[in-house]
Order: structure tokens, then C-alpha cells, then sequence
């Protein structure tokens, strides 16, 4: 599947579904998982949490509240017991669960950060490699338009080349 790499928040995406880098309880705290819970307003942190907790690597959905899309996709690449930590299996299975997601929702557009790789302490330029991997070989029945999303100058550059490997 073709994906593209942008810059930005992820917040201010416009798509059917944005996807939450999430940890198993579902509580939405710092980084994409704060940026999403801001922009929504009051609710999302409570809808995600009723949906868990999860499996590590499983998703739960919601609606997307004031944010620009109609779903977010909370997937839980990071586990809230033990080390905490994201692993590879964590977030190749919480990347393929949420393009399962929206796909069953009959979703055209998404947006993905990269996941696991923010406090859950995955490196990022690996984690890169497991998303896009599995962006790569994904066959979509709906989606049309998959973004790959990073917030700073230096994730966005090790995300691009990363994915350049993928072209």
C-alpha cells in the first residue's frame, strides 16, 4: 500500500480516522495520546478508558469528539504494567489492528504516528521500520490515503528516510 510521510501534529490532521499511540489501559496522558485528548475536548479520555483495558497490541475505537475525523483508533503499543516498555511484536501488531480498525469502519483516510516509539522508548528509526513495514504490506479494501505522521524537525527526517527505503 502507498503511504505518505508529513509533518505536523497530528491533532490538527483532517481524516476518517487518526490513531492514538496508546498503552493498554487506555488513558490518555502525554505525547500523540495528550495532543488527541486536548484537541477532542472533554469525553475522549473517558470513552477510550470504557473501552479498556486492552491486550497489549490491540485497539479500541471512539468517536473523535471536536477533533477532524470520525474515528480515533487507540492502539495499545505500550503496555501500562511492567517495564512499560513497546516491543517489536507490540507495535507491528497495534499498526496491522489499527488499519484493521479503520478498514472495518470503511475508512479512506488515516493517520498514524509512530508508535510505541515516544515514552513506551521503542527506538525510533526501528520503529519506523516496523510501521512502514507493515504499511508496505498492507492490501487495503478502503483506505486510499495513509499518513505516516511525526511531530518534530528530527523524527520527521528519520521517519522520511525510513520510509524512503519503502518507495
Amino acid at each position: 500500500m502507498q503511504f505518505t510521510v508529513v509533518q505536523g501534529d497530528i491533532a490538527a490532521q483532517s481524516a476518517d480516522a487518526l490513531v492514538n499511540a496508546a498503552g493498554t489501559s487506555l488513558r490518555m496522558g502525554s505525547g500523540v495520546a495528550g495532543a488527541l485528548r486536548r484537541g477532542a475536548g472533554t469525553g475522549i479520555n473517558e470513552a477510550a478508558m470504557a473501552k479498556g483495558p486492552v491486550d497489549l497490541g490491540e485497539c479500541a475505537v471512539t468517536d473523535a469528539f471536536d477533533l477532524d475525523a470520525d474515528y480515533v483508533v487507540h492502539a495499545a503499543a505500550m503496555p501500562h504494567y511492567g517495564d512499560g516498555k513497546a516491543t517489536e511484536q507490540s507495535i507491528r501488531d497495534a499498526t496491522r489492528n489499527a488499519l484493521s480498525a479503520a478498514e472495518a469502519r470503511g475508512c479512506e483516510s488515516l493517520v498514524i504516528p509512530a508508535l510505541g516509539c515516544g515514552v513506551a522508548g521503542f527506538d525510533l528509526r526501528e520503529g519506523a521500520r516496523i510501521i512502514c513495514e507493515e504499511l508496505a504490506a498492507w492490501e487495503p479494501t478502503s483506505l486510499t490515503d495513509v499518513r505516516f505522521i511525526a511531530y518534530s524537525d528530527d523524527e520527521y527526517e528519520t521517519v522520511r528516510e525510513v520510509a524512503g527505503e519503502f518507495e
